[in-house]
């Protein structure tokens, strides 16, 4: 795992709320009212994939209107250049649906925090060795519990686990068993089209899931 200039703060974020907002379709004039539900209910974690309509715009918005205890960045990021222009933005987080060690050495180069995408024990110790921060485990349906439990017994101590695809309020207890240190939210969190009161909504559902599982620990 790779140390970078925003690690306490991903570190506090996860400490609170470890999961992550990922608001795929999301378009720029709904990036602030989005924004501010979520971090209302307590998400630190925000990425906008960047195959959503003008995505780098969204992400300004986000990091101008956010306070900056929460790290806003981009899903979906496949080029090195990508990178860069995140890092032009202010954003701190770069998350892709790969194990590119291309992608992931530009973060590690750029200070910024990187979580790749994983399925197998060869991609994530690639992963790590190119500079992530942390794995996100996908997608979780097709790795799920059993497989990644396996998985965390070989990685070094304290890789973070991070499982995403069809993750609900309802299924994440296996995932923590199996040593998930946190959890990417697609579409059972935001949807293209839906209000700010029905993101609020299914923020405080996942909220209230995890406050559940975890009895005392700080989520906002």
């Amino acid at each position: 795992m790779t140390t970078t200039p925003f690690q306490a703060r991903f570190d506090a974020a996860m400490a609170g709320l470890p999961l992550i907002a990922i608001l795929r379709g999301l378009r720029p004039e709904e990036a602030e009212a989005t924004g501010t539900v979520l971090h209302e209910a307590g998400f630190r974690l925000i990425e906008v994939p960047l195959n959503s309509p003008q995505p780098f715009d969204s992400i300004a918005i986000l990091r101008r209107s956010l306070p900056q205890d929460t790290l806003v960045g981009a899903g979906t990021v496949m080029q090195a250049a990508e990178v860069e222009r995140l890092e032009a933005l202010g954003a701190e987080l770069v998350v892709t649906p790969h194990a590119d060690t291309a992608v992931i050495a530009a973060a590690a180069r750029s200070g910024l925090i990187c979580t790749p995408g994983v399925a197998t024990p060869t991609e994530a110790f690639a992963a790590l060795a190119a500079g992530a921060t942390a794995l996100k485990i996908f997608p979780a349906e097709l790795v799920g519990p059993n497989v990644m439990k396996a998985m965390r017994a070989v990685l070094p101590p304290g890789t973070r686990l991070l499982p995403v695809g069809g993750i609900t309020p309802g299924n994440m207890e296996p995932y923590l068993e199996a040593g998930a240190a946190g959890f990417g939210l697609g579409s059972a969190l935001f949807k293209p089209g839906m209000t700010p009161g029905e993101v609020a909504a299914r923020a405080r559902d996942f909220v209230a899931a995890w406050a559940r599982l975890h009895p005392g620990r700080r989520t906002a």
